[in-house]
C-alpha cells in the first residue's frame, strides 16, 4: 500500500514519506531504551513536527521562520513560529536534484522548494525568513548553491548552518557524535561543549541500499526502494542490505578513532531502517541513539536555530 498522502494541493508534489522512513525503529527489544538517551522534548518537537507536515494546525499570530534541507532523497522544510514550535511543513522527493550532499539540477531543485513554499503560504503560513544547512565539509560556493536555490524559490536567507548543529539544535546536545545517514552520504561529526570540533562525509547512504536491492532482485532502483520503505518487507532484505550498513559504521569507526566520544546519534531517513542502531552498535562498541523521527530531525534545527537567530536579533524598545 502507498502511504504517501497529497498535502493540500492534489496538484503539488507534496507528500507524506513511507511509514518505514518515519518510524523510530531499531534493532532493541523496545523504544523505551532509546527514548532514555533522547530527550523527551526532542522527541515531543519531532512527533509535532510530523504532525504539522499535514497543514492543518491554525496558523499563529506573529512572525513564522524557515528551514530547508535539501536532501538526496527529500527535500524538507519546517515553519515554526517565534519560539521555536513547529506549526507547518513539507516534504518532496528530490528526484535526483541533490546529488551526495551537492545541487546536482539547480532549476530542478528550485521548481520543487518553491512549490513548497507556494503550497505552504496559501495554506495561510506567512513565510519569508529561512535558513538552510550544507552537508559536513562543504564550503564555500558548494555551500551558497544551497541558499542561492532557497532565494530563488522566493525565500529570504537570513544564514546558513552545516547540518551536525542542526540535529543538535533539536536533540539538545553538547556533546557525542551525530551520524547523518541520509540517501547519498554518511556525515559524522563530533560535538565537543556545543561546538563542532571534526566533521567528514562519505558517499554510502540509502542509495546504495536501493543498488544492492535492486541487484539482488533485479529489478529497477525505484522498485528497490519501494521494497525498502515496506516495513512488511525490511525483515526479509536486512540480511542483503545488512553489509552496507556495516560498511557505514565502519566509516564511523574511522572517523571516530581521532575524536572518541560516549554516544552516537543517528538522524536522517535511512537510520530508521530496523536493524541499522543494532549493527551500528555492534560495529562501534557505543551506546548508539535513535530520535522519534530521524528524517525531521534536520531540517527542524534549521527553522528553530532560524527563529532563536531573529529573537537574539531583536532590538529592545526604547525604555526597557
Amino acid at each position: 500500500m502507498d502511504t504517501r498522502v497529497a498535502l493540500h494541493d492534489a496538484s503539488q508534489t507534496l507528500e507524506r514519506p513511507p511509514r518505514g522512513t518515519l518510524a523510530a525503529v531499531s534493532a532493541r527489544p523496545s523504544d523505551d531504551e532509546d527514548a532514555v538517551k533522547i530527550h523527551p522534548s526532542a522527541n515531543r518537537r519531532l512527533k509535532d513536527f510530523e504532525a504539522a507536515l499535514g497543514l492543518t494546525i491554525p496558523p499563529p499570530k506573529g512572525p513564522l521562520f524557515a528551514g530547508v534541507d535539501l536532501g538526496t532523497a527529500y527535500i524538507v522544510t519546517s515553519v515554526v513560529d517565534a519560539d521555536g514550535a513547529p506549526v507547518a511543513g513539507a516534504l518532496t522527493r528530490s528526484r535526483s536534484s541533490i546529488r551526495d550532499g551537492l545541487v546536482f539540477d539547480y532549476i530542478g531543485a528550485i521548481n520543487l522548494l518553491r512549490a513548497q513554499v507556494e503550497t505552504i503560504r496559501r495554506a495561510g503560513y506567512a513565510i519569508d525568513d529561512a535558513m538552510v544547512c550544507y552537508p559536513p565539509g562543504t564550503a564555500g560556493r558548494n555551500a551558497r548553491a544551497f541558499a542561492n536555490v532557497l532565494e530563488a524559490a522566493g525565500l529570504h536567507v537570513t544564514g546558513l548552518m552545516d547540518e551536525p548543529s542542526a540535529a543538535a539544535e533539536v536533540l539538545e546536545i553538547t556533546d557525542g557524535a551525530v551520524v547523518d545517514i541520509g540517501g547519498g552520504t554518511t556525515g559524522i561529526s563530533v560535538l565537543k561543549g556545543g561546538e563542532v570540533i571534526y566533521t567528514a562525509d562519505e558517499a554510502t547512504g540509502g542509495t546504495h541500499l536501493d543498488l544492492v536491492l535492486a541487484g539482488n532482485f533485479k529489478i529497477s532502483v525505484e522498485e528497490a526502494e519501494r521494497i525498502k520503505t515496506d516495513p512488511a518487507r525490511q525483515a526479509e532484505v536486512f540480511p542483503l542490505v545488512r553489509p552496507v550498513f556495516q560498511k557505514m559504521a565502519s566509516i564511523v569507526r574511522q572517523h571516530l578513532r581521532d575524536h572518541p566520544v560516549e554516544t552516537l546519534y543517528l538522524v536522517g531517513g535511512t537510520s530508521a531502517f530496523p536493524g541499522a542502531v543494532g549493527v551500528m552498535e555492534e560495529e562501534t562498541g557505543l551506546v548508539v541513539a535513535l530520535p522519534s523521527h530521524p528524517l525531521l530531525v534536520t531540517p527542524l534545527g534549521i527553522g528553530i536555530r532560524c527563529a532563536r537567530d531573529a529573537r537574539a536579533n531583536v532590538k529592545p524598545a526604547k525604555g526597557k
